[in-house]
C-alpha cells in the first residue's frame, strides 16, 4: 500500500501542508515515519479520510459555457470487484467519481483504496459547467 509524504496528502486534499500537520499533530489524521524518518500518512488511511471529510459541492447560477473533457486527479477511496466487473470510487477534493470497469482493468492499474488515480470524464458522460458572471 502506498504512503504519502505530508506535502504530497496535503495536495491531494487541497490543503496546505500546515493543515495537514496540525491535523496530524491532533489526531485527526494518522501518521508514521518512513525510512527516511519523514513524515508520512498511510494511502488507505488518507483516502478514507478524503472520503469522511468531502464537503458538498456548492450551487450555481445560470450555466454559461460548457466544457467538453476534464480530468481529475485524486485517491481510490473504494474498489468493489465482481466476477467480470469493478466499480471505482475516487475522492478528488470534494469530489466523489465513480467508474465502472471492468475487473480485469481495476486489477491491471492495481486500483486499491491509497492509490493515486486520475479520473478522466468525457462529455459524452458528464458535462462541466460555468455560471454567469
Amino acid at each position: 500500500m502506498p504512503s504519502y509524504r505530508i506535502r504530497d496528502a496535503a495536495e491531494l486534499l487541497g490543503v496546505s501542508d500546515d493543515s495537514l500537520r496540525r491535523w496530524a499533530d491532533s489526531g485527526r489524521v494518522a501518521t508514521s515515519t518512513d525510512s527516511a524518518g519523514r513524515r508520512v500518512v498511510d494511502g488507505a488511511d488518507l483516502a478514507e479520510f478524503a472520503r469522511a471529510t468531502a464537503t458538498p459541492v456548492p450551487e450555481v447560477g445560470p450555466i454559461d459555457r460548457e466544457s467538453a473533457r476534464n480530468r481529475f486527479v485524486g485517491l481510490v477511496t473504494r474498489v468493489l470487484r465482481d466476477g467480470v466487473m469493478a466499480q471505482v470510487e475516487v475522492q478528488c477534493g470534494p469530489f466523489r467519481v465513480v467508474s465502472l470497469m471492468s475487473r480485469e482493468a481495476a486489477d491491471e492499474l492495481g486500483l486499491e483504496p491509497g492509490v493515486t488515480a486520475v479520473a478522466s470524464v468525457k462529455s459524452t458522460n458528464v458535462v462541466v459547467e460555468v455560471p454567469k458572471s
